[in-house]
């Protein structure tokens, strides 16, 4: 076949050598004329689809063969749609220019828009939550007011003169006492505190503090290297025992020399400059009850990261995915994500990181994950935290089981002080180390093992949970609970703590949200917290919340009634961890259950518990979808205070999986949730707030009188 050069300018040869022959299959081409070109653009614009009388008739007027007049013609239509689609990308890029150059002249504009009225910027959002915020900037001043003039009295020797009182502006569009709404509030009605926890919600995700980022060619090639090159810094680290690790002589946990590692990983400057920058570094190694693919998969997945870190990983978002991977597995994949780190306590910030997740198959059932900061210049000095190569080496074992290899390393700026109940726990690497992923992962495998097997596993009176479905559905019910919890406690971006009044020199944290998630009823739903140290192992604080015997000596909710547990799912080999369903004896509430699921592992446990109607308990049990069953949970924390055992009350105690954890004493955060009202416009009850502080007071005090604990 021969074909002509296209366009306007030539077009096939004439020749019409023998194809078959393969010493003339190579074509020979010629350029038209000027004469040529002229008459077949002209006719190209009478009619650019000739047929075969007109083709025939152009061929005998020009010289050239039928072939060749169809060929031009082809190429011209071809030539002249390329044409057109070039004019209109550019045209598109134009207004699309246009569009960004008006985009960011509104964004500019928009930050000198000044209010008429009082001189100051718009209202973004209603007066509730504004003043909310005002009230919670004022508290946070107040308490750094505090303690600069403690510091600065003991410097000079006396106390700071305290400020003239400020009077109170009254402000009549606060409506502090907020009617009833027919049971939808919370009654208040003398000191009984006899509170019902109302449903609602407050798992609604966050919102992102995330920034657009552009990301171009060149970032992605930069990305690419280092990833490549934090993965052989991973590996090392793994892999290797002395010079770079050295076990401790106190518990025996891994220790980086910080020494080797600097010369073994020289580096130019750190990323803060500020002198109170710290290195924490772990290592931890373990079984798990999970194939590496499941892992893998899991770990690329954010969402499925989240799901399987609930008490750790706060908020996780892949952003971009640099690279895909080899078709079929996540072998050379790249994402760029954000995710925030949490300590299940209103005390602890959660800690920030925009990093690059890089995973690479080592060989046959042998993966790396890596994960590293990565840097943007204009929200780079947000985040105090900074992760170094940090992730784990998956190995695959027999039956469905995989060794875990895992390293955490971070720099840590400490711009503003750790709150003292947490500075021994943190600063000894257990409240964001290595050993606390590894815990909370296998704890996690043993639950979705539990959640996948067919066979019944459960314990109840005259057989409440029917099926391995009704089981399924439970478990994922609690599960939402627990997630629930966890997000209603974390210090995440979204929400704002303030502290109420002192509790111990402490103090309750409480936040208000809107409850808007779908299935769930709306409303404003108070969340309050606190966190009291215990000199009682973390292990007896979680034997004494999990025995229903012992229930009445701290759950101010339940006006002394005794409970009994109906039904009984193991989820994990440590008979703590489990998920119960309770029934209260002696209560007017005959058709309200309390669902309770609790965790326990090396890094600390859960007590997590929420009171749920019959109707919704027999729909879950039944094995239908609980997605939209309402739930507002309250509950317990327990970690250990990272102090070694000095004798004095506490003792060394046996961990989830028979590893011995030595603990001067607990951190008991005590969380409760209520629902002050079911319309998302309501205002907020001061009452209310009241009650929920005294809720929390009380709880304290008799759990420290239970434990026979000092109340101071």
């Amino acid at each position: 076949m021969e074909y002509g050069s296209g366009g306007g300018g030539g077009s096939g040869s004439g020749g019409d050598h023998d194809s078959s022959d393969p010493s003339r299959r190579k074509k020979r081409y010629h350029r038209h004329t000027a004469h040529q070109i002229q008459r077949l653009e002209a006719m190209f614009k009478e009619c650019p689809h000739p047929d075969e009388k007109q083709r025939m008739q152009l061929s005998r007027e020009l010289g050239l063969a039928p072939r060749q007049i169809k060929f031009w013609f082809q190429n011209r239509r071809t030539q002249m749609k390329a044409q057109h689609e070039r004019a209109d990308n550019c045209a598109l890029r134009s207004e699309n220019d246009k569009i960004r150059c008006e985009n960011i002249a509104i964004r500019e504009a928009l930050k000198n828009v000044i209010c008429p009225s009082c001189g100051g910027p718009p209202a973004t959002e209603d007066s509730y939550f504004d003043d909310q915020k005002l009230r919670m900037e004022n508290a946070q001043l107040k308490e750094e007011l505090d303690r600069v003039s403690s510091i600065a009295a003991k410097y000079i020797g006396r106390p700071i003169s305290q400020l003239p009182p400020v009077q109170p502006i009254h402000i009549s569009s606060l409506d502090l006492r907020m009617a009833s709404f027919d049971g939808h509030g919370i009654g208040v009605a003398g000191p009984s505190l006899d509170l019902d926890l109302l449903r609602g919600s407050s798992s609604s995700l966050p919102n992102l503090p995330l920034q657009p980022v552009e990301i171009s060619d060149m970032d992605k090639s930069l990305m690419t290297d280092i990833a490549a090159n934090a993965m052989e810094e991973l590996l090392r680290l793994l892999q290797t025992d002395e010079p770079l690790w050295i076990k401790s002589t106190n518990d025996g946990r891994d220790v980086l020399n910080l020494e080797s590692y600097g010369r073994i990983f020289p580096r130019t400057n750190t990323h803060f400059k500020s002198p109170n920058v710290r290195i924490e570094a772990s290592r931890d190694s373990g079984v798990v009850i999970m194939n590496g693919l499941a892992l893998v998969d899991m770990f690329m997945d954010s969402n499925k990261w989240v799901e399987i870190f609930p008490t750790i990983v706060s908020v996780a978002k892949t952003i971009e995915v640099i690279s895909s991977g080899m078709l079929g597995s996540h072998n050379g994949s790249l994402q760029l994500m954000y995710e925030e780190l949490q300590v299940l306590s209103p005390f602890v910030p959660t800690r920030e990181f925009y990093i690059l997740r890089y995973c690479r198959q080592i060989d046959q059932g042998l993966w790396a994950i890596v994960n590293v900061s990565y840097d943007f210049p204009q929200i780079s000095s947000q985040c105090q935290s900074h992760r170094l190569p940090s992730g784990c080496l998956i190995q695959d074992m027999p039956n469905g089981y995989s060794k875990v290899t895992w390293v955490e390393h971070v720099e840590v700026e400490d711009k503003t002080p750790i709150h003292r109940l947490y500075r021994d726990l943190i600063h000894s690497g257990l409240a964001f180390g290595a050993e606390r992923w590894l815990s909370t992962l296998q704890r996690m495998c043993e639950r979705f093992a539990c959640l996948m097997v067919s066979g019944s596993a459960t314990r109840d009176l005259g057989g409440v949970i029917p099926s391995p479905d009704g089981k399924r559905s439970m478990m994922k019910l609690a599960q939402r609970m627990v997630n629930n919890f966890c997000t209603s406690i974390s210090t995440s971006n979204s929400h704002r703590w303030t502290t109420l009044s002192g509790l111990n020199e402490v103090g309750v944290r409480v936040t208000v949200h809107k409850s808007s998630d779908p299935g769930q009823p709306n409303g404003v739903v108070l969340s309050a917290a606190t966190t009291f140290w215990l000199p009682v192992t973390p292990q007896n604080v979680f034997n004494f919340f999990k025995d229903e015997r012992t229930r009445s000596q701290w759950d101010v909710l339940s006006n002394g009634n005794a409970v009994q547990e109906v039904a009984h799912i193991a989820n994990g080999s440590h008979p703590g961890n489990c998920i119960s369903v309770l029934r209260a004896f002696n209560t007017s509430q005959n058709n309200m259950l309390i669902l309770q699921e609790s965790c326990i592992d090396n890094s600390g446990s859960l007590v997590v518990y929420c009171p749920v109607d019959l109707p919704a308990i027999n729909v879950a049990m039944s094995g239908e979808d609980p997605s939209y069953i309402p739930l507002l949970p309250s509950g317990f924390t327990i970690s250990p205070d990272g102090h070694p055992d000095q004798g004095d009350g506490a003792s060394t105690s046996s961990s989830a999986h028979g590893n011995i954890v030595r603990s001067g004493g607990s951190l008991i955060t005590v969380a409760f949730q209520i629902l002050v009202s079911s319309l998302p416009s309501a205002k907020l009850n001061l009452e209310s707030v009241t009650t929920v502080n005294n809720l929390i007071g009380t709880t304290v005090q008799q759990i420290k009188a239970a434990l026979n604990c000092p109340s101071s």
